[in-house]
């Protein structure tokens, strides 16, 4: 049997991810809906041009929900949030769009999913980073290891009951020798 090799072309620019384009889809239809200003958790996606673009059309980003006028359309940020700014925003009846990115969504899940289950759990992630702040705060106690050397120095009660989540834009290079690390610690 011959094998034929397989080649691979990438097209550049590559654009952006799935869950990207539908927040922004999702800010452009509210601005066609409800008009200017539509006010936006944090920068809609990490591209100044597209957050320039839809600043002149009057979408507002602000860092808190506090920020938003009473009655503002708010659109919560593919990066996802914690439940106390979910929280923040019906306590002041705010029209809330969420624009979170479905696998963000899917990795608040399984964190909670883990926490049900007794686990301690590992984020692997940017301190600082909206996505890591949204999902540190669906789960009362998280590890945020950036690092090997976090994981070196981290110490849990329950190390045969380590489960791990990652923050979504991190690609498996970012994330590989993390993983290695946190499975040889659980040994």
């Amino acid at each position: 049997m011959t094998v034929t090799p397989l080649t691979i072309y990438l097209a550049a620019p590559r654009g952006f991810c799935a869950g990207v384009d539908r927040a922004i889809d999702i800010v452009e239809q509210a601005l066609a809906l409800y008009g200017a200003p539509i006010y936006v958790r944090h920068e809609i996606v990490h591209n100044r041009w597209v957050v320039e673009d839809l600043r002149a059309k009057g979408v507002i980003f602000v860092k808190e929900v506090d920020e938003i006028p009473e009655g503002g359309i708010t659109v919560f940020s593919a990066h996802g949030i914690s439940e106390k700014v979910e929280n923040n925003a019906k306590l002041r009846s705010l029209p809330v769009i969420d624009a979170t990115c479905p696998l963000v969504t899917k990795v608040h899940s399984q964190a909670k999913r883990y926490e049900r289950e007794g686990f301690e759990i590992v984020l692997i992630g940017h301190a600082g980073h909206p996505e890591v702040e949204g999902t540190s705060g669906r789960v009362k106690k998280v590890y945020l290891v950036e690092n090997v050397g976090d994981v070196e120095q981290l110490e849990v009660a329950q190390p045969d009951r380590l489960a791990y989540v990652t923050q979504t834009t991190l690609s498996v290079d970012d994330t590989k020798t993390i993983i290695a690390a946190l499975k040889k610690k659980d040994r």
